[in-house]
């Protein structure tokens, strides 16, 4: 992870006027999925809160950047996550299951386009949520600003995602 991908995280944290603690910010996630680009298919993540009932996330997008396609499964027999996504800042490209859109409007990343497969269109903007429930294939995509997303889940174990493509390492 670079410097400069940090500083612009906090600096989009600063500018909306979300207060991070120092452990926070050294604690802050960065995922790159094991695929080595970041800035296309990644997120930057504050865990806030995830014990055996609840999880709680603050995400930073920068412009463009992809969370690649995954659902959250069954495990371990518990029922698969399940989350809400609030847009707190920019705009947030969601895809789920569902009838596709004609003509999204998220640029799938270059060479990755057999790994989205999923094409039903949800914008959020400022103030918008969705909820995902368990086990639904999902893939989001920051717009030209880049966004910030609250997530508020049931409990987040990121080993038992299953993404679509299969070079992802989590």
């Amino acid at each position: 992870m670079s410097h400069q991908v940090k500083n612009r995280a906090l600096k989009m944290y600063a500018d909306a006027h979300i207060a991070l603690s120092s452990d926070e910010i050294e604690n802050m996630e960065f995922a790159d999925f094991g695929l080595g680009r970041i800035e296309k298919e990644g997120l930057i993540l504050v865990v806030y809160e995830n014990n055996d009932r609840y999880c709680s996330k603050e995400m930073v997008l920068l412009p463009g950047m992809t969370c690649p396609e995954h659902r959250h499964p069954d495990h371990d027999g518990q029922i698969g996550k399940q989350e809400t996504f609030r847009c707190r800042q920019g705009q947030v490209y969601l895809y789920v299951e569902g009838k596709p859109t004609d003509n999204i409007q998220a640029s799938i990343p270059e060479g990755s386009k057999d790994y989205y497969t999923i094409r039903h269109e949800i914008v959020l903007y400022p103030g918008e949520q969705y909820t995902i429930k368990p086990n639904t294939l999902h893939w989001f995509q920051a717009g030209a600003e880049g966004a910030i997303v609250s997530e508020f889940s049931s409990p987040s174990d990121d080993s038992t995602d299953i993404f679509t493509d299969p070079n992802i390492v989590r």
